[in-house]
């Protein structure tokens, strides 16, 4: 497949393949004249080699998109979904409720079930605040999700931490 580069999204042509990878993977959104892929979704694709990006006419190397994840703040965020999605998970965006990602229980997904976590990305040398960290658990408690904090460290290695809401 080949993808359009826009300034926060990939725009995909709906052929066969786009609505396929769209119906079976949950990729983006669908539209009837587009597929919509986030960046992250698209460096993912890229990496696996069932999509070629271009901007304007010019071809866009794997290396070129990853800096340019760098430049928007993406990259830590990418390396998460890249672990995600390699675990056979569904990830989809967790904005709406302050979190990078909402994660899909295996065998789950977007219009069959709800997600069953929010995922927050943090990196290894990150601070967090009592009250952030605090926050972070309300809302997932409060959309009945579970928060699941992703820690990246210095050698791009992802380890992740379920935190729960209990009443004692």
């Amino acid at each position: 497949m080949e993808g359009q580069l826009g300034d926060e999204i990939v725009t995909i042509k709906p052929d066969s393949d786009a609505r396929r990878l769209h119906g079976k993977s949950h990729y983006g959104k669908l539209y009837e004249d587009r597929l919509q892929i986030s960046l992250i979704e698209a460096a993912h694709l890229m990496e696996r080699g069932k999509l070629t990006l271009k901007r304007d006419d010019d071809e866009v190397s794997m290396e070129e998109f990853i800096s340019l994840l760098a430049e928007k703040g993406l990259y830590s965020k990418y390396l998460v979904y890249r672990d995600l999605r390699n675990r056979g998970y569904i990830v989809k965006t967790g904005f709406k409720y302050g979190a990078e990602f909402r994660l899909y229980e295996r065998g789950g997904a977007p219009g069959r079930t709800h997600s069953a976590y929010l995922v927050r990305v943090i990196s290894e040398n990150d601070t967090i605040h009592a009250l952030d960290f605090s926050s972070y658990v309300r809302v997932a408690h409060g959309v009945n999700k579970k928060l699941l904090l992703a820690f990246l460290d210095d050698e791009e290695d992802v380890t992740y931490y379920l935190v729960d809401w209990i009443r004692p």
